[in-house]
């Protein structure tokens, strides 16, 4: 990357002020490589999970088990990154806070790759903490590098960081999907640590180019507080042990003892969060609104999130079992479609961005609410698209390879209508007493969609099913169109917020 960095006549005291990466502080370019490195380490792991999950090779699960696993694990990286962002404002300070956590991701991946089904869990749950800790944090430090809401290089800078997300989850699958599902499942996991290793060594010597402030710890406990959360943390620890303890002991321990609190945890911890600052005395009338407001765009995204998620789990296994993964007489790897989805994001973000400034200059520009209810109703037709491939697999063939290719599609450009609005929105209606904590918020209706899809795979429901694809669909679709038929009443909520 240091052919991009320019002289530049940037602000005095803005950090990186000699040179600039594309016209930014050069802090963001060691912040664009640490999460290209995370997510290429991240998207690989998730790439051959629900793969090395079922295969014969592997622990050989059977796919609800697995599918199970899966929403659980991703579901805990986005409940961990509320915690993570406390580290970040209570205890470490964001840049160490990020330094840990990718030094437990990269421990995490290590013990994935070894041999043993008994470290597996252990490598998972690592790898969870430590993505809750650096996903909190690190977009944090982006905003740290400029002059505040105002600076015009802001927005831009973060479109910058977003790209190093996508340039990371486009070539994972590519390079440690071959790898894991060619050579070695756990030389896979091995090349993500490898991975992950490189984005932490460049962050450690580039983090003198970041804002100062990065290593202030904004509120730090008192003595009397981290008394108080360790005797609480410890407390808690001691009833798990205990508890666990004993049903080992006893004879009657399965994994569903370690699946079901965590799912049932992923969909109590959203609906508590929610309730407590919707019932908080201290927010006015206009705030109390757009909260109401907000639960709508909040249950609504947690269906698309369940539905979405899906494509690392329910699709992959389909494709693994009852897919032709070859175009044109060329086979590929089945962890290669975990690639689409970043490639199309990078190809189209800069179209649809174009097309609403197109639209707006018209004075045409769809809502805030059309956008999302579209979104809803696209990744529900996503799954209608599915039932296609399943009816064809079900008749005793291999269902084409561009079938997964157009549901992928079509999950994208209802990500691209609903993500970046859900964000928007929860900065803009977050109340004032909880402005930096609804971004965990927002992150916790991911949560919620895959800890449902997890609380179904435990119950026994094959979700590869074409009934229960349809339900999903018609849930889907339903849910954006009624985000459309009480859009009036939604707005009216939303108060000044467009």
């Amino acid at each position: 990357m240091a052919s991009s960095l320019t002289k530049d006549s940037a602000r005095p005291g803005t950090p990186g002020s000699e040179k600039t990466f594309f016209g930014h502080p050069r802090g963001l370019a060691t912040l664009f490589m640490t999460e290209m490195w995370e997510r290429f380490s991240y998207y690989g792991m998730r790439a051959l999970l629900p793969l090395y999950l079922v295969a014969p090779g592997g622990l050989h699960l059977d796919a609800g088990t697995a599918t199970a696993i899966y929403s659980v694990y991703v579901s805990l990286v986005y409940l961990l990154t509320m915690p993570g962002g406390w580290f970040g404002d209570r205890v470490w300070g964001p840049r160490k806070t990020v330094a840990i956590a990718g030094g437990v991701i990269m421990l995490g991946h290590l013990t994935l790759a070894l041999p043993s089904s008994g470290t597996f869990y252990a490598g998972l749950a690592l790898v969870a903490i430590g993505s809750g800790l650096l996903k909190a944090n690190i977009s944090t430090m982006v905003g740290q590098l400029y002059d505040g809401p105002d600076d015009p290089r802001r927005d831009g800078g973060f479109t910058v960081f977003y790209m190093g997300i996508n340039l990371g989850a486009f070539a994972a699958p590519l390079i440690i999907g071959t790898i894991g599902e060619s050579v070695s499942w756990h030389l896979g996991f091995a090349l993500a640590a490898l991975g992950m290793a490189l984005g932490l060594v460049q962050f450690l010597i580039g983090s003198r180019n970041l804002a100062e402030r990065s290593s202030v710890v904004p509120t730090p406990l008192s003595g009397e507080e981290k008394a108080s959360t360790l005797r609480k943390a410890a407390i808690w620890a001691g009833i798990a042990a205990v508890f666990y303890a004993i049903v080992g002991f006893s004879g009657h321990y399965t994994l569903n003892w370690i699946l079901v609190p965590l799912t049932l945890l992923g969909v109590i911890v959203p609906t508590m969060v929610l309730v407590r600052i919707k019932r908080d005395k201290d927010l006015d009338r206009a705030e109390q609104s757009k909260m109401s407001a907000y639960i709508w765009f909040f249950v609504a995204a947690a269906v698309f999130w369940m539905i979405y998620d899906q494509g690392g789990s329910t699709l992959s296994i389909f494709a693994d079992s009852s897919a032709e993964n070859s175009v044109f007489g060329w086979g590929f790897p089945v962890s290669w479609y975990q690639s689409v989805n970043p490639v199309l994001i990078m190809a189209l973000a800069p179209v649809f961005a174009w097309f609403w400034l197109a639209l707006n200059r018209r004075g045409k520009e769809p809502s805030t609410i059309v956008k999302f209810g579209s979104g809803l109703v696209l990744v529900g037709a996503s799954f209608f698209l599915f039932l296609a491939p399943l009816s064809i697999a079900e008749g005793g063939h291999k269902a084409a390879a561009l079938w997964l290719v157009a549901i992928y599609f079509t999950q994208t450009v209802g990500e691209l209508l609903l993500s970046p609005v859900g964000l928007s929105v929860t900065t803009k209606m977050a109340p004032a007493k909880y402005a930096s904590q609804m971004m965990g918020v927002w992150f916790l209706a991911v949560t919620a969609g895959d800890a449902t899809t997890g609380l179904l795979s435990i119950a026994g429901v094959d979700l590869n099913k074409t009934g229960i694809v349809a339900l999903e669909a018609t849930l889907a679709v339903l849910a954006g169109g009624a985000v459309w038929m009480y859009r009036k009443k939604v707005k009216e909520l939303m108060g000044d917020v467009r």
